[in-house]
């Protein structure tokens, strides 16, 4: 077996425990050709798995790691099509090189298919591991560079930490990396975001940061699609207004636009990709004319200087579950401080506004058929007729 440059180091403080652990797993995963074990011990099971996909694809840990450019015409066409993912990460970009200066940790950003598209922070150029990894258009995905923390992100779809000879390639061992993967407005991945040290010491808590990193470029990637109304989501006895809270973007007639990562856990509707268009009334069992009356009450308050702060309406989900909604139109002045947000009691859902919205899910249901619906309700076709007519009137 090759010696790892990472496992000669004798600088490491309090990691060569660590460092003897993944080289225990290294030796029985990658030059074991007779091991019987179901898991290594020493690593992440994702991390063997991510080993095995690349020995099946012909790399070997003692290759030389291969930091390819995409060709011209490609990157060109790579940065075009990923041009709204740089606008939003570059803020939080320029924050992340700021608070990670003194760690000699930086920050990649790459696409979907782990091609970099931006990166910040104190990149030594003169380093060759530092240069090679941080030249817009690298391919740094699995198929070219094996186990990383961006084909490890992109791959399992969530925040990863990787260290020294968690990586595939021997050469690739003087790296330590957390990665975070990006979703876009409609639920599909379309990127990771990257913080990577040589030589460095290893800092699993900058998975944290990464993932905290992460959300914020989401947040910025749904705010910056098209949308009527924008609702700020989040469970009761949780503030609303920084980036913790849910995000989904409606239109003028309620059907979503956008929604992050954070409101796609929280209602479960939102997770079902095979949904191709969602309506405010798929989300909460409430008229979703009662958000937009909420935000426009709260439009017109403004322009009174005894007006309180906006109040959330509660937003009851068909699971049972209610969540606190903040309803803000399009254009609407920027939120206060999150402790000045009005108590969610002010403009809580009267009864008679959730049996309404449960008519109206009926009869969606039921495909506009009024009979069909009441028979499922339980109530008179009458009835169904009276609330819908009340429900429009107002």
């Amino acid at each position: 077996m090759t010696a790892l440059p990472a496992l000669r180091s004798k600088s490491l403080p309090g990691g060569q425990d660590r460092l003897h652990h993944i080289g225990h797993a290294r030796q029985a995963v990658l030059y074991d050709k007779g091991r019987q074990q179901a898991a290594a011990p020493g690593v992440d099971g994702w991390i063997e798995q991510s080993w095995l996909r690349c020995l099946a694809s012909g790399h070997r840990p003692e290759h030389a790691p291969t930091f390819n450019r995409i060709a011209a015409p490609e990157l060109r066409h790579t940065l075009e099509a990923n041009r709204l993912l740089v606008q939003a990460a570059r803020p939080v970009l320029g924050k992340l090189g700021r608070a990670i200066a003194d760690t000699r940790y930086f920050a990649i950003l790459t696409n979907a298919a782990g091609v970099v598209v931006d990166v910040d922070g104190p990149i030594d150029r003169s380093n060759r591991h530092a240069d090679l990894i941080t030249r817009i258009g690298t391919d740094l995905s699995e198929t070219r560079l094996a186990t990383t923390a961006i084909s490890a992100a992109l791959t399992e779809l969530q925040p990863v930490w990787l260290h020294r000879g968690e990586h595939f390639f021997e050469a690739n061992a003087v790296y330590s990396c957390a990665g975070a993967p990006l979703f876009g407005p409609d639920g599909a991945c379309v990127g990771m975001l990257d913080l990577t040290g040589i030589e460095a010491l290893e800092r699993p808590e900058l998975k944290h940061l990464v993932a905290q990193s992460a959300r914020s470029i989401e947040n910025a990637l749904t705010l910056s699609r098209p949308h009527a109304l924008l609702l700020r989501l989040n469970w009761p006895g949780h503030a609303l207004g920084d980036e913790a809270d849910g995000l989904v973007g409606v239109d003028d007639d309620g059907f979503v636009t956008a929604a992050n990562q954070t409101a796609r856990q929280m209602v479960p509707q939102l997770a079902q990709a095979s949904r191709a268009q969602l309506h405010c009334n798929d989300l909460f069992a409430m008229a979703f004319e009662t958000l937009f009356d909420a935000a426009r009450r709260q439009r017109t308050s403004q322009g009174n200087m005894h007006a309180s702060y906006p109040s959330t309406v509660e937003a009851p989900l068909w699971t049972g579950l209610r969540l606190h909604a903040l309803p803000i139109l399009a254009g609407q002045s920027p939120l206060p401080a999150r402790q000045h947000l009005s108590p969610p009691s002010a403009l809580q859902q009267p009864l008679k506004d959730v049996e309404t919205a449960l008519i109206h899910k009926a009869v969606l249901d039921a495909r506009g058929n009024v009979m069909q619906a009441a028979r499922a309700l339980g109530i008179s076709r009458a009835t169904v007729y009276r609330r819908l007519g009340s429900a429009v009137k107002r």
